[in-house]
């Protein structure tokens, strides 16, 4: 009877040790999970603010231009208000 209950005690001890393996490999894999997607957000936002920069560049370049125009009360033709608008904001 003894060793029967040294043996179940022993079978529950691996059961036990094995249990709390298994939970921290869940916890690691969760972490770098965590972290892949943490990096795949910070990107995909970086991409996304540089897009929002380049149109808004685009924007104040078009605004200043029409601007400009206005004040000189004179039109540009188009070809040369694409290379100002590509200038501009090139410089911006």
């Amino acid at each position: 009877m003894r060793k029967g209950k040294e043996e179940a005690a022993a079978v529950i001890e691996q059961a036990n040790k094995r249990a709390n393996q298994i939970i921290e490999e869940a916890k690691e894999k969760a972490v770098e999970e965590a972290g892949r997607v943490k990096a795949a957000a910070t990107a995909e936002l970086e991409q996304e603010v540089n897009q929002a920069r380049e149109a808004l560049r685009g924007q104040v370049a078009t605004l200043a231009l029409a601007g400009a125009e206005k004040i000189l009360e004179a039109s540009i033709d188009e070809k040369a208000h694409a290379q100002l608008v590509e200038k501009l904001a090139a410089e911006l």
